[in-house]
């Protein structure tokens, strides 16, 4: 049988939150079968359990946010990454304010956060939600149109593409694809940051977004090259980020996926809309357990290697 897993111990990290630019304590904790993962807000007079799932999400602008009446917890996609690219099923993320901390401004963080707290197989089935038909979702027309995909497939492969007309990005790789049975998660995109542009980080920093960020925990371009002094993790970083975003947002369907999403342009909000169409069609799939994990597609049935 294909198993669920959780955490063996606990694990914590302090950082700030990317937009907030509040301290922020973090703990993961292990969870029985079944329970998903579910962020707790400690630092309410009451704490709140807020559940990961697609309609949970409240707000995609420039970040995921999951709420529970008024208490929420903001820029979950890293963390829910490295969730995905982990195979960790079932977890407490407890969290003394609302934003989750951007620690380098990539999932490696987080990945060494779950390595180092172990991954425990637990005795049910890990169930999946496997594509039987496409679904795709769309918007804008033309050169502003951005449109993502889902398509049914034996396992799970996310193609990315992005348009930036930006000297520094459009010296890079512009699309990558990344297929969970042949690539290595932690290797081949947990690294890859988040970015943005000093032309915006002024209007940004007015509307009280992106105080907790710079150079030591995002890639930042003037308007013609990378600031940091470091240079790029990956040729392709930029277009790696998108596909790391990407595996947390459709993570936070609540069961890992089995199919194939290709995307362009796509975002946190095109890519809610996308579960939110997939959970409107109940003919385009099914949920999945594998009794021999011989037959589970290849890449799922091994534990996590470490880095």
């Amino acid at each position: 049988m294909l198993q669920q897993r959780t955490l063996k111990s606990l694990t914590k990290a302090v950082g700030v939150g990317l937009h907030s630019g509040q301290r922020v304590e973090l703990t993961l904790r292990p969870a029985q079968p079944d329970t998903g993962i579910v962020f707790r807000r400690t630092d309410l007079p009451q704490p709140v359990d807020i559940p990961v799932s697609a309609t949970a999400v409240t707000d995609t602008r420039l970040a995921s946010t999951l709420s529970n009446g008024s208490a929420r917890v903001l820029t979950v996609e890293h963390l829910m990454s490295a969730c995905a690219g982990l195979g960790i099923d079932n977890m407490y993320v407890d969290i003394t304010a609302e934003e989750v901390p951007i620690l380098d401004g990539s999932a490696a963080s987080f990945v060494f956060l779950l390595q180092s707290a172990g991954i425990e197989l637990q005795n049910a089935p890990r169930r999946f939600i496997r594509l039987t038909k496409p679904v795709e979702v769309r918007e804008g027309e033309g050169a502003m149109g951005k449109w993502a995909r889902l398509e049914p497939y034996h396992g799970y492969k996310l193609s990315f593409e992005i348009d930036f007309d930006h000297p520094a990005v459009d010296s890079t790789g512009q699309r990558v694809e990344f297929d969970m049975s042949t690539g290595s998660y932690s290797r081949d995109i947990a690294r890859a940051r988040t970015f943005g542009f000093t032309k915006d980080l002024e209007m940004m920093r007015a509307n009280g977004l992106a105080l907790g960020g710079g150079l030591d925990n995002a890639i930042v371009m003037d308007d013609y090259k990378v600031l940091n002094t470091g240079g790029l993790r990956y040729d392709d970083e930029f277009v790696k980020h998108k596909i790391l975003d990407a595996m947390g947002d459709l993570y936070i369907l609540g069961k890992p996926l089995l199919a194939s999403y290709v995307a362009f342009r796509s975002g946190h909000g095109l890519n809610n809309k996308l579960l939110r169409e997939l959970l409107s069609r109940p003919d385009a799939w099914e949920i999945v357990t594998f009794d021999n994990e011989k037959e589970a597609p290849k890449g799922f049935a091994q534990l996590a290697r470490a880095w």
